[in-house]
């Protein structure tokens, strides 16, 4: 079976043979910045307590990590936002899993800083059943210590690309999330964490279906 993060790669490497070479340089040079920037390493992780939020998902209805626990585990992924094809295909390996994950009592949440319609329309694409939820202005992921701004030159590029990130985006079209996902026990401590610099990398389903089986026999 073909993991998710060789999808990924196959899908990477197709792409950058459609993409200009000056675009290409730009993209490169900017994964580059941010992974020298050591972020990823000063993100919440194995050990660190959750921080609470309240954010409206993609039908408008709030939704709080502390309600979220008091059903079981919750398995928070953070993504850029519809535009992005990787985060697309993530997201419906997610779904492709979502029965596994709420096998084991867990609860799957998705959030990005694009607004709650671009939400409902990505749902709807790709016929997701978990809770797809809106972090405008990105605050829950930079409490997370997740959130990062684009470099002018790349955040031009995706102007350019049409991804439209001023509306999608509600007015904060620079900021972005690394792509991270975490598993949070019921006391909303963080059992498991994956995060990347690198939005062309995601947490593989596997692995976290292994936390959750890792949480149930702690209990």
């Amino acid at each position: 079976m073909t993991t998710l993060n060789a999808e990924l790669r196959t899908f990477y490497e197709a792409r950058q043979q459609q993409i200009p070479a000056e675009i290409r340089e730009i993209m490169q040079r900017a994964s580059q910045e941010l992974a020298d920037s050591g972020q990823a390493d000063r993100a919440l992780t194995v050990g660190d307590k959750a921080p609470r939020f309240s954010l409206p998902s993609a039908t408008g209805q709030a939704l709080t990590l502390d309600d979220l626990l008091t059903e079981g585990p919750v398995v928070l992924t953070f993504y850029r936002g519809a535009w992005c094809p990787y985060c697309n295909i993530a997201l419906r390996s997610l779904q492709q899993h979502h029965e596994a994950i709420t096998a084991r009592g867990a609860r799957l949440v998705a959030i990005s800083p694009q607004i709650p319609d671009e939400s409902i329309t990505l749902a709807e694409k790709h016929a997701l059943t978990f809770d797809v939820l809106s972090d405008i202005g990105s605050d829950t992921a930079k409490q997370y210590g997740l959130a990062f701004d684009l470099p002018d030159d790349l955040a031009a590029v995706y102007d350019k690309l049409g991804f439209d990130l001023q509306r999608v985006n509600d007015g904060h079209p620079r900021t972005l999330p690394l792509p991270a996902t975490y598993v949070i026990d019921r006391d909303g401590t963080i059992r498991w964490a994956f995060v990347d610099t690198d939005y062309t990398t995601r947490a593989e389903p596997a692995d976290i279906l292994a936390a959750l089986d890792a949480l149930d026999a702690l209990d």
